[in-house]
């Protein structure tokens, strides 16, 4: 592994307030939970370094406030992302439903658009009983936009660590094709259209 050849990549992690974006981000980062988070204003950011495919990446995850009176603000952290984490709380019917306004306030921000960004929706607190979202309305809500679902559990670390390597691996894989692509186009040196025959 050529650590000179570590890639960064910028993940967002965003979604309604309350969902458990922060205790996920620690449990994936530190390996952690704590039951009493303080409400994220703004945006807060952990590192974490690993290796995808014989790559070293460096993420760097911005954990964002879900509080609506903040969503302008959180959205001027969208700028520059290579991957977003959509979170929803699986005992929280509405934090669910919000999933499309947060899909799409996070698309239109990204420039350029592109529906296939790479993204994963977790569905937190599998742990807790009163459930209110079943699996399978998750499961057809990310089908239908082609987004890869995952059920988590902040607290007893279930899938977290699958959920972001699998964002990690996208991330790395559209980074890679857009840096190719920009290296291919500076290469074309020659106009494609034939020179025009100059007169005289």
């Amino acid at each position: 592994m050529d650590a000179s050849k570590k890639v960064d990549l910028k993940i967002i992690i965003i979604g309604a307030l309350g969902v458990g974006k922060t205790s996920l981000l620690h449990q994936y980062v530190h390996k952690t939970f704590y039951e009493d988070y303080r409400t994220t204003l703004g945006a807060s950011i952990l590192t974490k370094v690993l290796a995808v495919d014989n790559t070293p990446l460096k993420l760097q995850i911005w954990d964002t406030g879900g509080q609506e009176r903040f969503r302008s603000m959180v959205s001027t952290f969208y700028k520059g992302s290579d991957g977003c984490v959509l979170a929803f709380d699986v005992t929280d019917r509405e934090s669910f439903e919000s999933l499309d306004n947060w899909r799409d306030d996070f698309l239109e921000k990204v420039i350029p658009r592109e529906q296939d960004f790479p993204m994963v929706v977790l569905g937190n607190k599998i742990d807790i009983c009163d459930r209110q979202v079943p699996k399978e309305i998750a499961s057809t809500w990310c089908k239908e936009k082609d987004i890869p679902y995952f059920e988590v559990s902040a607290k007893n670390n279930i899938n977290v660590a699958e959920a972001f390597e699998t964002l990690a691996k996208q991330a790395l894989t559209t980074h890679k094709g857009i840096f190719e692509s920009y290296l291919t186009d500076s290469i074309k040196l020659t106009p494609n259209d034939k020179p025009k025959k100059s007169c005289c």
